[in-house]
């Protein structure tokens, strides 16, 4: 495989820009797998009849409710296919806004937030939708503006948006949207200690033992719940713990022994096909 070409795989589903705005309308048969990217992400549901799943929690959608997904959640959104699926979606390059933080107003904050309470919904009033709708609106226009000063006027409405979204979150109550949330308070638990044991023995086996279940109830119940088989969780959490870790300079036999593969040559398809090059190939393009 030419560089070149492993340049175009790994970029995919990549964020080189300061940010991207997308402005999606359909209404036609589209089905969502499991997925996850590199950057966070900033969902503003508009229309249809959706629920978005992530991290184990089904969000029914309102309009102009708004999604924190933060880099390696892993989520899909459900669709009614019924009704036109309308939203603005942002990919946010954590860079750049940690380039305009400054002492005690940090732009990610939201994401952490959203992290932290593994609480991704944000559900505005009527009058911070107004804010919210103008800021945004003027945002989508100014992505598409080639006059002068362009680039200073869409990234400084970039930055505007976000210290309002941040100021909104910390000042929101969830209790409004708590009807249009459904998770099991025991999946929570589990996905939190996968995550949180991503290097450990995480066999079936041993965590149906951790939780006191059955080990062909604890699949049927993961997988009716999340939508995701538990290997396959599993895996890709361990995979995305891999990419990270390759990135800080780790061998990539260190990095396969610490992420619980056991077997070097399935640690290195499974990456592969995850990202589409080997971790020599990734390893190499960071270099």
């Amino acid at each position: 495989m030419k560089d070149g070409d492993n340049k175009l795989k790994i970029k995919r589903g990549y964020l080189n820009k300061d940010f991207e705005l997308f402005h999606l309308k359909d209404k036609k048969t589209m089905e969502f797998e499991f997925h996850y990217h590199e950057f966070n992400k900033i969902i503003i549901f508009i229309s249809g009849n959706v629920t978005y799943l992530i991290e184990g929690k089904a969000y029914k959608l309102k309009p102009w409710d708004i999604l924190f997904v933060s880099s390696n959640d892993v989520h899909k959104a459900v669709i009614s296919h019924e009704e036109t699926y309308e939203r603005i979606i942002i990919w946010v390059n954590s860079r750049f806004l940690e380039m305009h933080n400054r002492e005690g107003s940090d732009l990610l904050t939201c994401f952490e937030i959203s992290s932290k309470k593994n609480l991704n919904l944000l559900r505005i009033n009527d009058e911070n939708m107004k804010s919210v709708k103008y800021t945004l609106f003027l945002l989508r226009d100014a992505t598409k503006d080639k006059n002068f000063g362009s680039y200073i006027l869409k990234n400084s409405l970039f930055i505007e948006l976000m210290v309002y979204l941040n100021r909104l979150c910390l000042g929101s109550n969830i209790n409004n949207a708590e009807k249009d949330i459904e998770y099991d308070k025991e999946i929570e638990n589990i996905l939190r200690y996968i995550n949180e044991n991503l290097i450990e023995d995480l066999s079936i086996d041993n965590i149906a033992s951790e939780f006191y279940m059955n080990k062909y109830y604890l699949m049927h119940k993961f997988k009716d719940k999340t939508g995701c088989t538990l290997h396959s969780y599993i895996q890709k959490k361990r995979l995305l713990l891999a990419r990270d870790l390759i990135k800080k300079g780790k061998k990539i036999t260190q990095v396969s022994a610490e992420c619980g593969f056991g077997d070097y040559s399935s640690f290195v398809r499974a990456f592969k096909k995850a990202f589409g090059v080997s971790p020599k190939e990734y390893k190499d393009y960071l270099l």
